[in-house]
């Protein structure tokens, strides 16, 4: 390691023994051999590697070996540093199947897009010795959005009332920061739960994550609409409903599911909530069910999407008081 290098981790990190470092990297290729204690060197700039990230699925943790999370030496700031990685799978969409994968350059152009726009996620990227692209992101002071919302401690009832028209209202300004990237020809790509956080000073919503790209001709920006759709019954809901958790949810209400009352694009979960709640107006129902096994028209704008949207938060709020 440089003595440059080696003194800009003592004023940052003094507390460390230097023994502890490791290798200065300009060629990011072998993300896998880059751990805790090496340095990446991009355009004269030092990123110490601290870990690597991960997300939680099912309760279980799932390392993610190409995003790193590091302390930019020569400010002192937090970031997380994504390297290139590829990957393709195939989404099935109903009796459709969507290739995906990972595009590093995609996400690139968006962080250029939405530069100063809050409502994403803030970054650049740059090149690494070997021509990687490596996007360098502000860290998100905040948290999950559905975590948020499964933590409110209240019957879904009251929450429905109290809590989810202020929900509703901010949720559908990220959609219109969706809709925007339409409008560029661009997608998010990836849009689910955990890729809308809210901050905690201030609450505002955030979109992280652009690295995802997929091929639907029939429907440009359809898996993204969808990704809105599920985001918007999750919250509608307070959390996923299936046929195998409704009893404790519902109690000994009987409630007939049928085939169409569940997600085309998850095929377990229940997306005809006014079933389980029959005091969600059947006005926002009808747009749950777009997103159904049942469906016969789907939305093929963010616009669409929203026009139908937008006149159920002034609904609920007028309910409320019919069933507080």
């Amino acid at each position: 390691m440089s003595k440059e290098v080696k003194e800009l981790v003592k004023t940052i990190r003094p507390g460390l023994s230097l023994g502890e470092y490791g290798r200065v990297y300009r060629d990011t290729s072998a993300f896998m051999k880059i751990s805790y204690g090496d340095v990446i060197e991009l355009k004269g700039q030092h990123y110490l590697v601290l870990r690597d990230e991960s997300e939680r699925s099912f309760g279980i943790e799932d390392p993610k070996y190409w995003v790193k999370r590091c302390i930019h030496l020569e400010s002192g700031d937090r970031k997380i540093l994504k390297l290139v990685f590829h990957e393709k799978f195939t989404l099935k969409l109903g009796d459709l199947e969507i290739p995906c994968y990972r595009s590093p350059r995609k996400e690139a152009r968006i962080l250029d897009l939405v530069r100063g726009d809050k409502r994403f996620m803030q970054g650049q990227s740059y090149h690494d010795a070997k021509g990687n692209v490596v996007r360098i992101l502000d860290v998100v002071r905040g948290k999950r959005l559905d975590h948020c919302v499964f933590e409110i401690e209240k019957g879904h009832r009251d929450y429905f009332f109290q809590d989810f028209p202020r929900i509703l209202g901010k949720f559908m300004d990220s959609c219109r920061a969706i809709g925007m990237l339409h409008e560029k020809r661009e997608i998010h790509g990836d849009i689910r739960r955990d890729h809308l956080w809210r901050e905690y000073k201030g609450g505002r919503y955030v979109w992280i994550d652009f690295d995802y790209a997929y091929e639907f001709e029939e429907s440009p920006f359809g898996l993204d609409i969808f990704g809105l759709g599920n985001l918007l019954i999750y919250l509608a809901g307070k959390q996923i409903y299936t046929a195998a958790n409704i009893e404790r949810i519902i109690g000994e209400r009987r409630v007939k599911l049928e085939e169409n009352d569940f997600s085309l694009l998850y095929r377990n979960r229940i997306v005809n909530l006014r079933k389980l709640f029959p005091y969600i107006p059947q006005e926002l129902n009808l747009v749950f069910l777009h997103f159904s096994q049942g469906a016969e028209v789907f939305y093929e704008t963010v616009e669409e999407f929203l026009r139908e949207l937008e006149p159920c938060l002034d609904i609920i709020i007028e309910r409320k008081e019919g069933w507080s």
